[in-house]
């Protein structure tokens, strides 16, 4: 008859003493807050606060359960368990239906689906002053971020006209403003300035150096386009998963203070060599501080000015913003007050501010890129894929939560690749979104990437007629307006303090990913980083926390005996559990754990057991050879030989020693049944009672063990046998297995790996811990000892 669940019976919640004590707690802490409940109002106010109150206050709510034990085999046949039909998503990609045409077209060109239904009315105003508003921005920074990449400022405003557009087209996001951001213009400058550096390099594409720099640029926008949009179409969006977010926004913080010591030459008007790879960083900073002496004093001037004026207004913007329909355009006030000033006082010949100089307008025709270069831009070109896209898709998802959207992260790979592949045929460099422009496209009213095209519209009139007229802007106004805007990165060092508190295996990550991206350079870094933070998430799966379970009193809960004071192991079973799964890097580690906290070493035991066996053996040989030379043998036959022997603590460690130098008492009677056994001539055979008992060994003080793979998510080889041997081993000792809360997937691939035979079945398999408690104290052997149960079951 199966064993069946106790019910747990307890006094009724909410009895008419604790509902009074309640009133008169909740009375008082209102008087406390100074409401009167003397009144009818605040009779009314008190009572619509109690209730409320009473509401959100947990009751106790008693249940009785009652069922019969089950094992994983009985479940099966009482929920009808059946295997899952497996689906092959592959099989309908090449389905071929004008059903399906039209699905694949709104995928992949989503503006054909929004578009159509956009409301006028409502989103257009919105839209329109959010363009307007972002493409204020956009100038400026697309001037300085191309300086950032060591381009001319012409091929910013190209990156923040055709990239944005094309994503107005085929991205998701209905938020984020896609364009030129310090980020990935820094990895582009990067690149750029080191292989220009070389002369030999230069002059194989016969170009000059501002030519060669343009050619290295536009040639990695196609191989980054090219990668994301490979990426998207085998729905490689996951990829992102694995840049957390401390990584990310230490890798940002690293990438901030690389864009901030890149400005310097252009904020001291000094002239410093190109260093790449790692360490040059410290090496450009060194060569700041060696260079001071040769400092520009206009330049200086005029990059504080213009850094003043740009943090007077952003505080001011913050301040006024509830009571401005839009942002005070401060980043292009500057540019405009600084190129006339520079004009009006010749501020180039007379104080030798170095300035962006002439500026073509118009449209370019489209080139190809330089297929010559693949070979060298190929790493670089996949690192800078994987940062654009992180911070694409980070962005975007933030603001889909914020307005209740959904954002596909592999048609954003592919949006924007082909952002940046497109692109690429007209010169312009690679492209992410900027987290200050999408902040200005949401609080300005944006609602749908109409706003994108709006401002890309708004630059392509700048690039067109009004490029020119910027040919006198300072370049050191451009690094101020870089170096403002990088205070938003360069906030998040705060991140250092709240994940001290929070989780400093976070901030682990958080430090050896800055230090790695300000050494090694930002390609280095960022693979360093990534390795780093998977080796954690393996060391930490390798060394998870073992634990032994008891029973909280009167429930059928267990918990970690350590952490839970009430919780009581039962006695007579053990209750194992990791908080990881089982793979093959930490499958011995968890038998060594569970052979610790059971307290029993199961090695030796074993060992010794052997040993006494294989000793028994040989002296029953030797005393039947020793009988058979005196010709004294009898004729009955006797298939076993069972010892019975009752030894004290002294006794055990005197039989350790093979060869002591006196016989006990025992010994003396075991050689005197073996003897009778010889003389009798009986067959010598191995012992069947080889029980420890039996053999004068310690028993374990629990006869049954428990594995509680609750948190089993899969298994691998390693881990079925693992399991096994555990079973083995614990039966030698005469310690019975049992294993609990397995799910459904790992059962089957337990099935697949064989690990059920005739010795282990699914009858040892239960569908939780009570379960097996239940049933391990009903069944347990004859010959174990018999617990004292200390709680309910």
């Amino acid at each position: 008859m199966p064993a069946s669940f106790p019910a747990w019976r307890h006094l009724p919640a909410g009895s008419g003493l604790r509902r009074e004590l309640s009133e008169q707690r909740h009375s008082s802490c209102l008087r406390a807050m100074g409401l009167s409940d003397g009144s009818d109002h605040g009779t009314q106010q008190t009572q619509a606060l109690l209730s409320a109150a009473q509401e959100m206050e947990p009751q106790r709510r008693d249940y009785h359960v009652e069922r019969p034990l089950l094992t994983q085999g009985q479940l099966e046949d009482l929920g009808h368990w059946g295997p899952v039909s497996k689906t092959y998503q592959w099989r309908a990609w090449f389905r071929c239906s004008r059903a399906r045409a039209h699905d694949l077209l709104l995928h992949y060109v989503p503006v054909l689906g929004w578009l159509p239904r956009y409301p006028v009315r409502d989103w257009l105003l919105g839209d329109l002053l959010s363009g307007l508003s972002v493409a204020i921005m956009q100038l400026p920074q697309g001037l300085a971020y191309a300086l950032l990449a060591g381009l001319p400022p012409m091929f910013g405003l190209y990156s923040s006209f055709y990239p944005v557009f094309v994503y107005f087209l085929f991205g998701t996001s209905r938020h984020i403003s896609v364009g030129t951001f310090a980020v990935m213009s820094v990895m582009v400058g990067g690149v750029t300035e080191t292989l220009t550096a070389d002369d030999a390099f230069v002059q194989g594409l016969n170009a000059t150096v501002d030519d060669a720099r343009v050619q290295v640029a536009y040639t990695l926008s196609f191989l980054v386009g090219l990668f994301q949009v490979g990426l998207g179409l085998v729905h490689f969006g996951f990829v992102v998963t694995y840049l957390s977010e401390p990584l990310v926004r230490s890798y940002t913080t690293a990438a901030s203070v690389q864009v901030l010591v890149s400005q310097l030459k252009y904020v001291f008007g000094i002239k410093l060599n190109t260093y790449s790879g790692p360490l040059s960083v410290i090496y450009t900073v060194l060569e700041v501080c060696s260079k001071l002496p040769q400092t520009v004093p206009g330049t200086v001037v005029t990059a504080l000015v213009a850094g003043v004026v740009l943090v007077m207004v952003k505080l001011l913007n913050e301040k006024l913003k509830r009571h401005l329909p839009l942002p005070i355009p401060g980043e292009l006030l500057t540019l405009i007050g600084a190129t006339g000033i520079s004009f009006g006082a010749n501020l180039n010949q007379r104080f030798q501010v170095d300035v962006v100089g002439n500026i073509t307008t118009g449209l370019i025709p489209p080139v190809p890129p330089k297929t010559e270069l693949f070979t060298t831009l190929v790493g670089n070109a996949f690192a800078i894929a994987v940062v654009g896209f992180a911070i694409a898709i980070s962005l975007g998802k933030i603001f889909a939560l914020r307005h209740g959207y959904r954002v596909d992260s592999n048609q954003e790979l592919v949006a924007l690749g082909l952002s940046n592949l497109i692109g690429s045929f007209f010169q312009c460099f690679p492209v992410s979104c900027s987290m200050s422009r999408s902040l200005v496209q949401e609080g300005t009213g944006g609602n749908t990437q109409v706003a994108g095209a709006v401002s890309s519209l708004f630059i392509l009139l700048i690039i067109v007629k009004l490029g020119e007229l910027f040919r006198d802007l300072p370049k050191a106004v451009l690094a101020a307006v870089i170096i403002v805007n990088l205070k938003g990165m360069l906030k998040q060092f705060s991140d250092v303090c709240s994940l001290w508190k929070a989780n400093r295996v976070d901030l682990l990550i958080w430090l050896v990913t800055f230090v790695a991206t300000i050494l090694l350079n930002l390609d280095i870094g960022l693979a360093a980083s990534i390795v780093f933070s998977l080796l954690l998430v393996v060391i930490r799966m390798q060394l998870p926390h073992y634990s032994v379970l008891g029973q909280v009193p009167d429930t059928d809960i267990y918990r970690d005996v350590e952490e839970y004071s009430g919780a009581k192991e039962i006695p007579g079973v053990k209750v194992f559990r990791s908080s990881a799964t089982i793979y093959f890097a930490n499958a011995e580690l968890y038998s060594d754990s569970l052979k610790q906290k059971c307290g029993v070493d199961v090695d030796h035991l074993i060992s010794q057991k052997k040993k006494r066996i294989k000793k028994q053996e040989m002296k029953m040989k030797r005393m039947k050879k020793a009988k058979k030379t005196q010709k004294q043998a009898t004729s009955s036959n006797i298939s076993s030989v069972s010892f019975n022997v009752n030894t004290s603590s002294e006794d055990i460690k005197s039989n350790d020693v093979e060869e002591g130098p006196a016989k006990t008492r025992k010994d003396v009677h075991q050689e005197e049944q073996l003897e009778d056994v010889v003389a009798s001539n009986q067959d010598v055979k191995a012992p069947t009672m080889t029980s420890l008992k039996s053999l004068g060994l310690p028993q374990p003080d629990f006869h049954s063990l428990i594995l509680d793979l609750s948190t089993l998510s899969f298994v691998d080889t390693v881990c079925i046998k693992s399991l096994k041997n555990i079973f083995r081993d614990f039966r030698e000792i005469e310690v019975e297995v049992y294993i609990a809360a397995c799910y459904s997937p790992v059962v089957t691939q337990l099935e697949a790996g064989h690990f059920f035979d005739d010795s282990i079945t699914k009858q040892h398999l239960f569908v939780s811990v009570h379960d097996a408690v239940t049933f391990a104290l009903h069944n347990r052997k004859p010959g174990s000892k018999s617990p004292v149960l200390a709680t309910k079951l």
